[in-house]
């Protein structure tokens, strides 16, 4: 008979964070609060360590777009439970003033990474006959605006992964969701909290009225982590405050 007090526990699950700032701190603090043994892995050192310390767990210099470095990193946690990937960036252009570069630059971390980070430590949990991946999208692999082309293309790529990997993997036990959020709180989106009109259209797009915080994201990962979720796989879990729900930014009468 299933124990419902413990469907949420981690007790005993060893957990890596890739992206450890913003929502990646939420999520090892999450992950850590409900039992699981965590590594924040960061490109930026001080991140990494500033977020293990908070969760008394291992800190890691990580640059996902390093194939060797993550294949590397896969290696010395064959013995991973959980996966998360929040890393993530975006250069807002339209189509016409997109530089190779900045193309590359948004391609090689959003899609080229996703890709080899399920490679490598996909590997080690379908060889260990089990696991959770949990992939950052965003709404942005849903629906778009002007000036989100790459990036938007990156996470509608990184939701078609996640299936494949889905499917590839669940013969062995490893399950692979991604989370698509809407407005979050966080450096990523600085530019836009800066420009008032900008902030107020994106806070009354959604259901809700407002932006989310990176707390409001943990949730979902515990979840989709958790034996909560032992049959939800290849699935994206929408957390945007019913930005995808709405038709529009105008109310009509009724």
């Amino acid at each position: 008979m299933t124990d419902y007090t413990k469907l949420f526990s981690l007790a005993g699950k060893k957990a890596a964070v890739l992206g450890a700032g913003g929502i990646g701190r939420e999520a090892a603090l999450a992950l850590k609060a409900h039992g699981a043994e965590v590594t924040c892995a960061d490109k930026d050192p001080a991140t990494a360590k500033a977020t293990a310390r908070e969760v008394d767990g291992e800190a890691l210099e990580l640059d996902i777009t390093d194939s060797d470095a993550v294949e590397r990193a896969a290696g010395s946690a064959a013995d991973l439970d959980i996966l998360v990937l929040t890393a993530a960036t975006n250069v807002r252009k339209r189509i016409l003033d997109y530089t190779p570069a900045e193309f590359d630059r948004v391609v090689n971390l959003n899609l080229k990474a996703t890709f080899t980070v399920l490679q490598a430590f996909g590997r080690r949990m379908v060889r260990r006959g089990r696991g959770s991946i949990v992939v950052f999208s965003s709404v942005r692999g849903y629906v778009v605006e002007p000036g989100q082309a790459v990036y938007a293309a990156t996470k509608a790529g990184a939701i078609q992964l996640v299936k494949t990997a889905a499917a590839e993997f669940g013969e062995s036990g490893v399950r692979v969701n991604a989370i698509a959020p809407g407005v979050v709180e966080t450096p990523l989106t600085e530019q836009i909290k800066q420009n008032e009109a900008w902030y107020h259209a994106y806070a009354t797009k959604g259901a809700l009225g407002r932006w989310a915080q990176p707390e409001e994201l943990a949730g979902a990962v515990v979840y989709l982590s958790s034996d909560a979720a032992t049959y939800v796989t290849g699935t994206t879990l929408m957390v945007d405050g019913g930005w995808t729900a709405v038709d529009g930014r105008f109310t009509p009468p009724t």
